[in-house]
């Protein structure tokens, strides 16, 4: 296998491997596509310059974004009522600052003649370092994590060690892997037995139980209103909100958990406070929690807030805020830009950085609002004191594209990391209950106003990953790509495959 030439053809390569790995997420699930894309970059990158790796490393980043968040357009023009040139231009705009952080790893120092080093360990320590990067550059954008892909394959037992990234970077040097047996050379075959042995090792992984069952399972009912944005940001939109919040929970009064979605009541508590008062009476008479999506105010400041209401206690305030979409970055310059900068939502403060779980159905449950979710830190701060997660969206914002279906299963690898089940309301798109293995057990379908009626069964303990995070990871990437990048000169010192460095690939 000869390593790929200069000009127009890798970049075009590069880009149509990019545009391949969201195939391997959800709604897809096709995997081997998202390890055969990955193999590619690495196949792509070797040998490279620093100049050239940072362009084809943008050319697969492109191809990445462009097909797996084009939902985003979805957004701005189809719910934020911009003219289709803005909202594309918005888009490609977001699309190429991702694609950039995408290949500031890869372009950071040249690749050239590290061969079987680079393939089985820089190409899988800068793969980690990136999504690293991505989790907090320009306040982060931990999307479309190569890890999401194998949420359904052995590999996903690595989860409650090393978390998403864990779990993408052993299929980064699988990948690695795989253009090493393909580039000849002795020793080609020990990592592809490594690669090979990782599967039945995960499988066994899956069996340990890192935590335990707290008690009972607790009934719960998920309301999912299916309100479009615009329906409920004006005094009728409210009041038909209210109705219908009402109409669906009815027959579900009586259940330990009953929640309502993402700014369920998109007003502050003062002013809805009859409503609320008569919610909290029926849910006490009930002996039920009732936990909802509201807009807190406090001191001139509005929060995306969740109160607990009738047999619980505790408030939250959402401390990850989508950029754009609930504040306004250089908003002296930007406020009254383009009318997708006004929305009445995009003004919102950051809760504190730390806040105790939610008591509800006798659980403490560690709670993400929408965009906090894909967060695999922010969730493991908390995740690790409580007995289930927590997570109320508002989908409804991706419209028909591959957004939900993309969250759900971040969601579900939340679950996975901590081995807690995840409770997810939302306003429309994807309502679900997810067990602690990752298994959704029940949903309702898109676009339906409805209730989900089941049970989630607390657990408490801690897994590795929500005890250290991703700080682990991180500093063996480091270390592995240091390795990568060392010059062996000492008589007798070898790093693995130094014995075939005169072989005609270097491999």
């Amino acid at each position: 296998m000869t390593l790929p030439g200069k000009g127009f053809a890798p970049l075009a390569a590069a880009l149509a491997g990019g545009a391949l790995l969201p195939l391997g997420l959800a709604p897809f699930g096709w995997w081997p596509l998202a390890l055969a894309s990955t193999a590619l970059l690495a196949w792509l990158l070797e040998g490279s310059s620093a100049r050239t790796a940072l362009a084809r490393g943008f050319c697969y980043g492109v191809g990445l974004f462009a097909a797996g968040v084009h939902w985003v357009y979805v957004s701005i023009h189809h719910f934020g009522g911009e003219a289709p040139w803005i909202a594309f231009l918005l888009t490609a705009g977001l699309v190429a600052l991702l694609a950039a952080c995408f290949a500031l790893p890869f372009g950071a120092v040249p690749l050239a003649g590290r061969g079987g080093r680079f393939r089985l360990l820089g190409f899988p320590a800068l793969w980690l370092l990136g999504e690293w990067l991505r989790s907090w550059w320009l306040t982060g954008f931990p999307w479309l994590y190569l890890g999401y892909a194998f949420t359904d394959t052995p590999l996903a037992g690595f989860a409650p060690l090393g978390g998403v990234l864990g779990v993408g970077g052993l299929a980064a040097w699988a990948a690695g892997a795989l253009v090493h047996l393909g580039r000849g050379g002795r020793w080609r075959l020990l990592p592809l037995a490594a690669v090979l042995a990782a599967w039945p090792a995960g499988a066994a992984l899956e069996r340990i139980d890192w935590t335990r069952a707290a008690g009972p399972a607790r009934s719960v009912a998920l309301v999912q209103p299916a309100l479009l944005p615009q329906q409920k940001w004006d005094e009728e939109g409210l009041y038909q909100s209210l109705v219908r919040l009402a109409e669906l929970s009815a027959p579900h009064w009586g259940v330990d958990l009953l929640v309502w979605p993402e700014t369920a009541i998109p007003a502050p508590p003062d002013e809805v406070a009859p409503f609320l008062s008569r919610v909290d009476e029926l849910a006490r008479a009930a002996g039920t929690a009732l936990v909802t999506g509201i807009v807190l105010r406090e001191g001139g400041r509005y929060y995306n807030g969740v109160v607990v209401l009738g047999a619980g206690d505790g408030s939250y305030r959402k401390r990850h805020l989508v950029p754009f979409g609930e504040y306004l970055p250089l908003d002296r310059w930007l406020r009254g830009l383009i009318r997708f900068f006004d929305r009445p939502m995009s003004d919102f403060a950051a809760g504190p950085p730390r806040q105790a779980p939610l008591a509800a159905a006798g659980s403490a449950l560690a709670v993400a609002i929408c965009y906090e979710i894909v967060f695999p830190d922010l969730v493991a701060r908390d995740a690790a004191a409580a007995q289930g997660i927590l997570t109320l969206s508002n989908d409804v914002w991706f419209g028909d594209s591959l957004g939900p279906h993309q969250h759900l299963q971040m969601a579900r690898m939340r679950a996975l990391e901590h081995q807690k089940p995840v409770v997810r309301a939302t306003n429309d798109g994807i309502t679900a209950l997810i067990d602690e293995r990752g298994r959704v057990v029940a949903r309702l379908p898109r676009f339906a106003a409805a209730a989900l009626k089941g049970e989630f069964r607390p657990r408490e303990g801690a897994t590795p990953y929500a005890r250290w995070g991703s700080r682990p990871l991180v500093v063996l990437a480091l270390v592995l790509f240091a390795l990568s990048t060392r010059r062996w000169s000492a008589p007798g010192r070898r790093e693995f495959g130094a014995r075939v460095a005169h072989s005609p690939d270097g491999s």
